[in-house]
């Protein structure tokens, strides 16, 4: 729309409303995307519904989003590799192995830890986290929402906070285009302000350590710790049975490397891939292209490790396609999600959005409305990289209300896109961590949500401080 109304921020409101009230995901972004797009049809349902449909094919027209949608059902065939190889069976008996995680803490530990070391790229991390620690928490009692929001918590946030990675070439790209000479230098410089990133990482490394537990997040932890229901009763898990259920054959092998050198290939491949797509310079890279090339590699190594073992290769092709169709859903959410996230921008949320912010703002209270406006968009739109693109354009000529402190501005706008992604229903992220932790998205939508507001509520009243200070 040219001219954007209040009418464009229906739409994800409507999708997120409807999400929450019926946890029916894929149908609600559905309504959503057809009520977007009558809109856009002057109001005609019928040119709405086809329009819908277009959208969504038209998603994968778009070569990043083709590879992002492909790398997530690629992951499905990692984890279903490395899982009926033995690998993540003997690298789970590795860690469990000595006494090394015997407990609680432990086991929560180990999932910040992963967290905190697989910062490559938001997906990958979350991914893995829930693969070598799913079995582990199951075991334990330990409930399918915490995974997920330990998964969800040491994702993104991290991955914000490194800037060698798939965010940090975004980002830096972003901010090359709005005429800073040193992006990595300022990107770099954000660090310090983008609070809600770094109040979340404390928060999970709180919550992982004393076991405190607050909420929804309680009744799930007693639920699990009373009863062995490491999922609610009538729970509808984010990934396939056969992919959760799926372990090596008796007799066979179980060997940690099976699962570690495929896992730390796609790591490994993750800088390589940019270096080489940036012709040498890192944060010149395609992050989808990085990522895709990745999770290739580390597939066709975790392939060739159950090769060797004598697997025939019949039996590697159906469980590659196995684990490709389990997380198909996941694809799926994402294409709908990606198609929400275009429809929105075609609407002019944003815009709207942004310019009722810009409207009679004091200087005092720039920082922290920035972080106000990009979490309502992040958290509308279900994407924390499309915040960053429609809100960096903004924040940078608000520099002009506050000079010198680019840094803070910008760090107020990465927190606020991270803290809304977090809280919304439709985002990516949040989406594949419920899948890695195998638990009900929204279940986990509603336990992490209190430890969402927490910090965001405190990045608010820093970022209203260091106004005021400024």
């Amino acid at each position: 729309m040219s001219d954007p109304s209040w009418l464009t921020v229906l739409p994800p409101v409507v999708a997120i409303g409807l999400a929450i009230a019926t946890r029916q995901v894929y149908l609600s972004l559905l309504v959503g995307l057809w009520f977007g797009h009558t809109l856009l049809c002057d109001l005609n349902p019928l040119r709405g519904l086809g329009r819908t449909l277009d959208a969504c094919i038209d998603v994968l027209g778009d070569a990043g989003n083709t590879k992002v949608v492909v790398f997530s059902a690629l992951v499905g065939s990692l984890i279903a590799l490395t899982q009926a190889s033995g690998g993540v069976a003997g690298f789970v008996d590795w860690i469990g192995g000595r006494g090394r995680v015997a407990t609680r803490r432990r086991a929560t530990m180990l999932s910040f830890a992963i967290g905190m070391v697989v910062f490559v790229e938001s997906s990958m991390t979350a991914l893995v986290n829930g693969a070598i620690c799913r079995p582990i928490f199951d075991r334990l009692h330990i409930s399918r929402e915490k995974l997920a929001y330990l998964c969800d918590a040491t994702a993104a946030p991290i991955c914000i906070l490194i800037p060698l990675n798939a965010w940090g070439a975004y980002i830096a790209r972003l901010l090359a285009n709005e005429g800073y000479d040193e992006p990595v230098r300022l990107l770099v410089a954000t660090m310090p302000y983008n609070l809600y990133a770094l109040f979340a990482v404390a928060l999970a490394l709180f919550v992982a350590w004393t076991g405190l537990d607050f909420g929804p997040m309680r009744r799930a932890e007693r639920r699990a710790a009373e009863t062995g229901q490491v999922l609610r009763p009538g729970a509808e898990p984010l990934i396939s049975e056969d992919l959760t259920t799926l372990g090596p054959e008796p007799g066979q092998p179980r060997r940690a490397r099976d699962f570690a050198l495929p896992v730390g290939l796609m790591v490994a491949m993750m800088p390589v891939g940019l270096y080489v797509t940036g012709d040498g310079d890192l944060m010149k890279g395609s992050g989808s292209t990085a990522v895709f090339w990745a999770v290739l590699a580390g597939v066709a190594l975790a392939a060739a490790l159950w090769a060797a073992q004598g697997a025939r290769l019949h039996r590697v092709t159906d469980v590659f396609f196995k684990g490709f169709g389990g997380l198909m859903p996941l694809a799926v959410l994402m294409v709908l999600a990606f198609a929400t996230s275009s429809m929105t921008k075609e609407l002019g949320t944003g815009r709207y959005v942004a310019g009722l912010a810009q409207a009679g703002l004091s200087p005092a209270l720039v920082p922290a409305a920035l972080f106000a406006v990009a979490s309502f968009i992040a958290f509308a739109t279900g994407t924390s990289w499309g915040t960053f693109g429609i809100m960096i354009p903004i924040a940078v000529p608000l520099v002009a209300v506050l000079p010198g402190h680019d840094a803070l501005l910008l760090g107020a706008v990465l927190g606020g896109g991270i803290f809304g992604d977090h809280c919304s229903p439709i985002s990516d992220t949040t989406i594949i961590s419920s899948m890695a932790a195998g638990s009900d998205h929204i279940d986990h939508v509603n336990t992490q949500l209190p430890y969402a507001l927490a910090a965001g509520l405190a990045a608010t009243v820093v970022y209203a401080v260091l106004g005021l200070a400024a």
